[in-house]
Formats: C-alpha cells, structure tokens, sequence
C-alpha cells in the first residue's frame, strides 16, 4: 500500500492547506478583535459579523454543491483561492481610508463566505480522487492535522501582530497565504477529470438528486442533522466566548491567543489519534462517543470566573473540545465519502457544509441576542445543554450501526438505482 507522500500530487495539496491554514488562524482572531475591540461592536453586532461569513452556506450551498459536480475541482480552488486573497486585501486598506464599519465588514465577511463556499465544496471532493479509498481517513486526518499545527502558533503569533500592527494590518497576513495557497495548487499535479457532461440534467433535479441522497440515507441523515445541531449551539458559545472573555473574564487579547493555541493543540492530537481510535470503536461508536466529550467539553468554559484560573478554564474546554472534533472529524468525512459516489460528492459535501454553516449564521447572533438581552452564562449554558441533546440524538440513531471498510466497499460505487429520491432511500450503506 502507498504511503500518502507517494500520492502524485497530495504533497501539493497537504501544503496549500497549511499554508491557508495558518493565515486563516491569524485572521479568524484578527476579524474577532477588529469587530469586538476595534469597532467597538456589541455581543450582537459581533454575532451579525459572524452570521455574515456563513449565511452564503445557508443561500447557496445546494447551489454550490452542483456547480462543483459540474466543473473541474482544482481550477475552482485555484479561482476562489487567489480571490479571498484579494478581497481580504482590501479590509486594511478601507479601514486606513476610514470606511470600514460594521455594515461594509459584513459586506466583505459575505463575499468571503460565498467564495469559501465554493472552495471548501471542491476541497472536500477533491480528496478521493488523490488518495486511494483506505487512505482516506489518513489523507484528511493529515490535512485536519497541518491545520492544527498552524493553529497552535497561529494564535500565538496573530496576538503578537495585532498587538504591533493592530488587527487590519493582521488580515494581510492571511490575504498573503492564500495567494500562496492558490499558487501551489496550481502547480499541482494530479487527476482531474472532467465531470460528463452528458450525465448533466437540470439545477433542480441534480439539487434534488443531492439532498436526497443526504436526508434519505440511512445513516448520513442522522451524521447530516446531528451535525447541524451541533454547529448551531457550537457557534452560540463560540460567538459568546469573544466577549465574554474580553469583558467579563478580562483574559485579554493575548490569553485569546493561547484559548485558540489550545484548541489548535487539542486538534493536533486529536487527527494523530484518530485512525487508532477508529479501528478499536468503528465509526458509529466514534462518532457517538466523541460527540459527546466535544458538548461536554465545553462545561470549564461555562462554569469559569474571573481570576487567576480565567484562562486555564477556558483554555482546558478548548482543548478538550478540539480533540474530541481532531478524532470524531476525520472519521466522519472518509465515512461521508466512502459512501457516496464520485459524481454526487460535491452536492453531498455542499449539502451538509450548507446546512451546517448555514445553522451558524442563525446560532452566532442568536448566541449574541441571549448574551446582551439575559446574560453571556445564560447564553453559553444553553449552547452546552444544546450539544449534549444532540449528541444523545446521534447515540439513538442508525449512526450507532455505521462501520467501515465492509461498509463502503459495498456502497460507496453503488449509482442511485430507481432515480434520485428512490436510489438515497434506499441509503444502502
């Protein structure tokens, strides 16, 4: 069996991804601060900013999903890659002509979501075509774990920037690796076939044909919508988090750099873990179990206080929390894979992140409206009861039967037998 370096092209494309990886570290703590501290913006305002960057999931994801199985997927990561470089270019220059404010940032997070939409599609789908079917779960675990170690600086050093050249100036850090990135993906070498065009039916029966085959399958339905559950009340404690430990914990600019450090830490070790642990639980029994620690995870954050262990309590749900997603991720994305066939996984991949970031962009300012109008531990109280309901959910579902390599071998080829709806129905896993 090859090892992943071997792959033709993976060692391009594992590169990309860090390099992205890190600047996308830099600025998810830069935009944070420039919105909270720079901006002065309030709970709310901080949740809109946020619902900005992932309501393009909710609008067009379906969409996306099908452009994606109609294009060649390395040219649409190339475009939208060097096109994120540009457009977060243009934020520290609007914000040193005095026209960035709060409406003109959602504008731009907007943009940005739409063009990270179409990226992450291709990104996702991408990966089978490089990587043989037993490597899967090791080539995403490989990418998960570049980003994670770009992560474990990352915040560190993004405080240090915006400590010297403030939070505007940070973003060009990452508007820099993403030109890198679309470069190096560019001169990739690897296969990238182009999708048949004759197989092509109208927008909306291929849309259909994708949500069908995720919410009438029988165990990618309950991952789908359990998924969405979780990045719903995820994204209310995150969106809280900001202000919360800015104003309340007192934690500072720099301890949120070592929170996310952690976190980074936490997901580095946890895509290391993650094929062992597999193999000794399967994938229903991962899922489930990591599920769980990862809603838990979250109870130091919310019980914390103001005083000398503020940060070390947030800093320990992080961590926890992200290696319980480093394991439970990886697994879940070879699972969605393995058993979806080649011409349906852009639409699947879309589908699910649509919903998924979709769900985001109703929790970040749903999480900022309880924070300013009850309180910031009301807010993240309801975010952990959240997580842990649907991770219960997960544990009650056909999920808990899922398996692995039999599993796919006898699906993932399978083309949609009695048309669209019928073919997902059947879900045969």
């Amino acid at each position: 069996m090859p090892r992943l370096v071997q792959i033709p092209g993976y060692v391009r494309f594992w590169t990309a991804s860090a390099v992205s990886a890190f600047g996308s570290q830099v600025t998810g703590l830069a935009l944070q601060i420039l919105t909270a501290v720079t901006l002065s913006a309030s709970a709310t305002e901080v949740g809109i900013v946020n619902a900005a960057r992932w309501a393009p999931y909710l609008l067009f994801g379906l969409i996306a999903g099908v452009v994606v199985d109609r294009c060649r997927r390395k040219p649409m990561m190339v475009t939208t890659d060097l096109a994120r470089a540009v457009l977060l270019g243009a934020i520290p220059v609007l914000y040193a002509l005095d026209q960035l404010t709060i409406p003109t940032l959602c504008l731009f997070v907007f943009a940005f979501g739409v063009l990270s939409l179409l990226f992450e599609a291709a990104n996702q789908s991408y990966v089978p075509l490089l990587v043989p079917k037993d490597l899967l779960n090791a080539g995403y675990a490989r990418v998960q774990q570049a980003g994670a170690v770009a992560g474990s600086t990352g915040p560190l050093i993004a405080g240090v920037l915006i400590k010297i050249m403030g939070a505007p100036l940070a973003v060009l850090v990452d508007a820099f690796t993403y030109l890198v990135s679309g470069l190096v993906l560019a001169t990739m070498k690897a296969p990238d076939p182009v999708p048949d065009r004759g197989a092509r039916r109208g927008l909306g029966s291929e849309l259909r044909e994708g949500v069908a085959w995720v919410y009438r399958h029988r165990t990618l339905a309950s991952i789908a919508l359990t998924s969405h559950a979780m990045l719903l009340f995820n994204s209310m404690v995150s969106t809280v988090f900001v202000v919360f430990a800015l104003h309340q914990l007192k934690i500072g600019e720099f301890g949120l750099g070592i929170t996310y450090a952690c976190a980074s830490v936490g997901a580095l070790v946890g895509g290391a873990l993650s094929g062992r642990v597999a193999r000794r639980l399967d994938v229903g029994s991962t899922l489930i179990a990591f599920r769980l620690l990862a809603a838990i995870g979250w109870l130091p954050l919310v019980l914390a206080g103001r005083g000398p262990w503020a940060l070390a309590s947030v800093s320990v749900a992080f961590f926890i929390v992200s290696l319980a997603i480093g394991i439970e991720s990886p697994v879940e994305m070879s699972y969605r894979q393995g058993v979806t066939p080649d011409r349906l996984r852009g639409r699947m991949n879309a589908t699910i992140r649509s919903m998924n970031w979709g769900t985001v962009a109703v929790g970040a300012p749903l999480g900022g409206i309880l924070a300013d109008q009850v309180s910031y531990r009301f807010a993240l109280c309801i975010g952990l009861s959240g997580a842990v309901i649907q991770a219960l959910a997960l544990a009650a579902s056909p999920t808990r039967r899922a398996r692995t390599a039999d599993e796919l071998d006898s699906s993932s080829d399978d083309p949609p037998r009695r048309g669209a709806a019928a073919a997902a129905g059947d879900g045969t896993d």
